[in-house]
């Protein structure tokens, strides 16, 4: 009997959505040669995560394993599959696989943080194929909201693992490749191990719609409208974009794109020959000296991103242009879960000024770019798996993925971040589970979701501010009161007088009550001074700030 088996890990995207990261290995159990399947982020919000800049997956469990592990593998462009790999390349250091597409938008962000651009290898569609270690890998065309995503095959010698990546069976995607049934099924004629498979859609009970459905309503609209017309999609989504730009040329428009996000898809897609024509652009500049009625910006900020340019068009002017009563703005694009606020602030900006809204509520400027229920039947019967091991969704799309798959007579299982499970024999089974997390970029650092920055700055946010400055002299007596400085807390309380006097005076009582071992001890002296700073609070405003207690010394 073999004393090796195959593991898979999830560290992101299994029981959320983003930030996805799927650790593969073969080999001796705590000797496994690895692989990384995609290496994305997570956005941040007010709510949870103020001030941060982008949400990483902890790989602190691969970081100590690096020297096991054999290369990076990015199934598409999307940010939640390629955003961190320049973030965390210095801490793993292997070579990263990736289609034409896709590998020029990872060359790009390995170009910005310093990286070497030479560690990203392109690799072509399959049959081809890259051996490392025990593993034979190839990625496989699959249809998706991207140009040249791809699923992945991963051959072992425990047998063949299939990695759906994002995907939809849509035949006519318009840029990109179409879900070819026929390849999915000669994947699986053989054997698969395991399919693990995009959970997104998993309660949208209809079949999906196709890209090229969206073209005929987006014309009939812009040829109905009167004055300006400005659209936003996802910037990656680059058949949409070549979709809204063909309906204004035809409607006899002139073409402008506002967002480096969107600039940077479009070159890029050109570069690597996904796109082979697009309508001509105008610059900003010479948009500004044309009539209204003979404009269509394509512009970034779908998901109501403040810097992108929707946000700032609702606000005002972006690079001269500016958006006025009678002009159309339409959203052609679905709001993701968590930015409704962001975007429904934006349509309130643009309706108080006079212009008109379009939003997918009708369903008929949009379709998704994964699959529903009934197109993840169609991959599970064109593959035939012995296991489907459900990915990408919250807890509640991996549990009905599983239960779907196992009405079906497939083994499943629900497998979230930091379960590693052995996939060697004819049912998952867990091998083990490891400590996952997340890593925030705050400015310019990292940071560790259990490192407190974050919490103290939610708290901070909460209840506000309170500095406490107290001086000792030589004999470590106080010299003169406490003085104190808040931020973020109402100036009067319920005694009518102001906040900060009542603070005052309270820590000075304090202060006179104090015994000489109190006052000669730092960490009992702040103790003290935060617990009457904090209660004082609660007496007079009804919260207890955060305190900072300085204690400065005469020596």
């Amino acid at each position: 009997m073999s004393t090796e088996r195959l593991i898979y890990l999830p560290l992101g995207g299994a029981g959320e959505i983003g930030m996805n990261a799927y650790v593969y290995g073969y080999g001796k159990p705590g000797k496994e040669r690895l692989i990384l399947v995609d290496l994305g982020v997570a956005f941040p919000d007010m709510d949870s995560t103020p001030g941060v800049d982008l949400i990483m997956p902890d790989m602190t469990w691969l970081k100590e394993r690096a020297n096991r592990l054999e290369g990076i593998f990015i199934t598409h462009a999307h940010e939640d599959h390629i955003g961190a790999v320049a973030h965390m390349y210095s801490h793993l250091k292997v070579p990263i696989y990736a289609r034409a597409f896709t590998a020029n938008i990872a060359r790009r962000k390995m170009k910005e943080h310093g990286h070497p651009e030479e560690a990203v290898q392109t690799v072509s569609a399959w049959p081809e194929v890259v051996k490392l270690g025990p593993f034979t890998i190839g990625v496989v065309p699959m249809a998706h909201s991207i140009p040249e995503s791809g699923g992945m095959v991963i051959d072992t010698p425990a047998g063949r693992i299939l990695h759906s990546g994002d995907f939809k069976t849509d035949p006519t995607p318009i840029v990109g490749e179409a879900f070819d049934p026929d390849l999915w099924a000669s994947l699986g004629k053989d054997g698969v191990q395991a399919l693990m498979c995009d959970s997104t859609n998993v309660f949208s009970l209809n079949p999906g719609r196709s890209e090229v459905d969206v073209g005929p309503e987006i014309t009939k609209l812009v040829g109905a409208a009167k004055g300006m017309v400005v659209a936003t999609t996802f910037a990656s989504n680059v058949a949409r974009v070549k979709t809204l730009a063909e309906a204004g040329e035809r409607a006899g428009r002139s073409i402008v794109l506002l967002g480096r996000a969107m600039q940077r898809m479009v070159d890029a897609a050109f570069e690597t020959g996904v796109l082979k024509s697009f309508p001509n652009l105008v610059s900003p500049e010479e948009a500004s000296q044309m009539p209204r009625e003979n404009l269509m910006l394509l512009v970034t900020g779908s998901q109501g991103e403040r810097r992108a340019a929707s946000a700032q068009l609702a606000r005002g002017k972006y690079r001269g242009l500016q958006i006025k009563e009678g002009d159309l703005f339409l959203f052609s694009s679905k709001t993701i879960p968590g930015n409704e606020k962001g975007v429904i602030s934006i349509i309130n900006q643009f309706s108080e000024k006079g212009v008109d809204v379009v939003d997918d509520s009708s369903g008929i400027y949009h379709v998704s770019g994964h699959a529903n229920r009934p197109d993840l039947e169609t991959l599970h019967d064109l593959v035939k798996p012995k296991m489907l091991i459900p990915m990408h969704g919250e807890h509640r799309h991996l549990r009905e993925h599983a239960q779907l798959a196992i009405s079906k007579g497939m083994a499943s299982a629900v497998v979230v971040n930091g379960m590693m499970m052995d996939l060697t024999g004819d049912t998952p089974v867990v091998a083990d589970y490891v400590d996952t997390g997340r890593t925030y970029l705050d400015g310019t650092v990292k940071i560790g979701a259990m490192d407190g920055v974050v919490r103290d700055r939610i708290r901070m946010a909460l209840n506000g501010h309170i500095v406490v400055t107290v001086i000792l002299d030589e004999d470590d007596a106080p010299l003169g009161e406490p003085w104190c400085d808040v931020k973020g807390v109402a100036e009067t309380g319920r005694s009518k007088g102001g906040l900060v006097e009542a603070l005052e005076k309270d820590l000075d009582q304090f202060l006179k009550r104090a015994n000489k071992k109190t006052l000669r001890d730092d960490d009992k002296l702040e103790e003290g001074l935060r617990r009457v700073a904090r209660q004082t609070s609660q007496n007079e405003i009804g919260k207890k700030p955060e305190v900072t207690v300085v204690v400065s010394r005469m020596r």
